[in-house]
């Protein structure tokens, strides 16, 4: 199967070299990938859920396949009727972390965003997970703990710490009650964890539960944003910034950070999605002006010496802000320097833009005629970014813009999915799902090209 070019309707597609494309699964099941980190460090399995779809937490089991052989087996199996998803392969160590729902769950406790885990498995032991994160929904709170969902847990590039996005149960709770006190509303913040366990919490609740890693927000929301100010209401969507964090504009080097959009008003009083960063300390244990556990009506506070800053200022664009669809998460450069997102050019299609953590600056990449349409990764060596477009899995050139169809254009069912396009650890393949027959049903299958 070779790359197909201009012939296949996107104007300025050249080629790298003849593609071949192969399905790695064929069971009669939904497959579905992560947008990061699927491929073990080695680079011969991926990892995957099984999932009827990406919008549906369904899955009772996490898998991975080996790439040469296509042989399958099984990492966890959720159980006492709970579900589990959304698993990323550490880039140092065969182990795995991956959204875990209640366990035994019933009509007034069951999966919701507030109400998921961290778990990690170690692929050397097999079915055997252990808790990322603390769970204390009700006080007393213990700093290191959380009180609500966390999710798509996403290793550093030195494996040594797990970011993931947030919501609270505790203010969740209060938010669904007429006559509570006042409190902070619930809303999506960005957390991290660290291998400082383990973390113990009162027996106060019937749902609490220890947890091995630390846990903390480094993001901070406000109710109700300031109009044209850099407050936000929701952090979302964050990355890791280069696998040694960045070159700050002084020339020291930050050494890790997290990218994140969040939603700020403008003057006008409307709401968008611009790129934030998080400059993180070496030490999250440390409160800063609120307690890490949070209160009774108040969520968990950053630690000391987290830093959060506005990158970018979009508003007087014609199409404002990052876009949300299709759905992506903000992906630096290995080495840092440039944090790839999607934004509309003034004609309206969606075009890959980078942003200097240092300074903000904001450069648009590519001139497509059509619109980006799923996440992307970048190539370990930083000269290309892996998406589709067009109906095709291709990469861009991260210096000229440039994009190269590596599958042919398939349009409607059986085309590329957008949820994940992930280079492999030696930058050769690039990971992905299609919809395919199976058996007279339609299910989302794995593949390499």
């Amino acid at each position: 199967m070779r790359t197909l070019l201009n012939t296949l309707g996107l104007a300025g597609a050249v080629a790298v070299a003849p593609a071949q494309e192969r399905q790695l699964t064929r069971a009669p099941q939904g497959h579905v990938l992560t947008n990061i980190n699927v491929w073990s460090p080695d680079g011969r399995w991926i990892a995957y859920d099984v999932r009827a779809k990406d919008a549906v937490f369904d899955a009772t089991r996490i898998e991975h396949v080996n790439v040469e052989t296509g042989a399958v087996l099984t990492l966890y199996e959720a159980p006492h009727g709970s579900a589990c998803g959304v698993v990323t392969y550490s880039p140092t160590e065969p182990r795995v972390v991956f959204i875990h729902g209640p366990e035994e769950p019933t009509l007034d406790w069951n999966y919701s965003f507030t109400r998921r885990r961290g778990a990690v498995v170690n692929v050397r032991q097999p079915r055997v997970a252990r808790p990322l994160d603390a769970m204390n929904y009700a006080p007393p709170f213990a700093a290191g703990a959380l009180r609500g969902g966390s999710h798509v847990h996403v290793f550093s590039p030195d494996g040594t710490w797990v970011s993931f996005t947030y919501e609270d149960e505790v203010l969740a709770r209060l938010d669904a009650h007429r006559d509570a006190p006042p409190h902070e509303p619930n809303q999506r913040n960005i957390g991290v964890a660290l291998p400082r366990g383990p973390v113990r919490v009162a027996r106060s609740h019937p749902r609490n539960h220890d947890g091995d890693w630390f846990s903390v927000l480094v993001t901070h929301t406000v109710a109700q944003p300031k109009p044209g100010s850099d407050e936000i209401s929701r952090a979302f969507e964050e990355g890791w910034v280069g696998r040694d964090g960045y070159m700050t504009r002084d020339g020291s080097k930050q050494k890790r950070a997290l990218a994140f959009l969040a939603n700020v008003s403008t003057k006008e009083g409307t709401t968008h999605a611009e790129v934030f960063i998080a400059d993180l300390p070496d030490d999250l244990t440390q409160a800063g002006v609120a307690p890490l556990a949070g209160t009774e009506t108040t969520r968990p506070a950053p630690p000391r010496g987290v830093s959060q800053r506005r990158l970018t200022f979009t508003a007087g664009r014609k199409f404002p802000g990052v876009v949300t669809a299709p759905r992506h998460w903000l992906r630096a450069s290995p080495d840092g320097s440039q944090i790839a997102c999607l934004m509309k050019d003034e004609a309206g299609v969606v075009q890959f833009w980078t942003v200097a953590p240092a300074d903000g600056a904001c450069r648009q990449l590519t001139h497509n005629p059509t619109d980006i349409t799923s996440a992307f990764t970048w190539s370990p060596d930083g000269r290309w970014l892996a998406h589709t477009l067009d109906g095709s899995v291709g990469v861009t050139e991260a210096t000229t813009g440039k994009f190269h169809r590596l599958t042919p254009q398939q349009l409607g069912r059986g085309a590329p999915r957008p949820e994940a396009v992930v280079f492999s650890p030696d930058g050769k393949q690039i990971a992905f799902t299609r919809e395919v027959t199976v058996n007279a049903t339609v299910f989302a299958q794995i593949f390499v090209v």
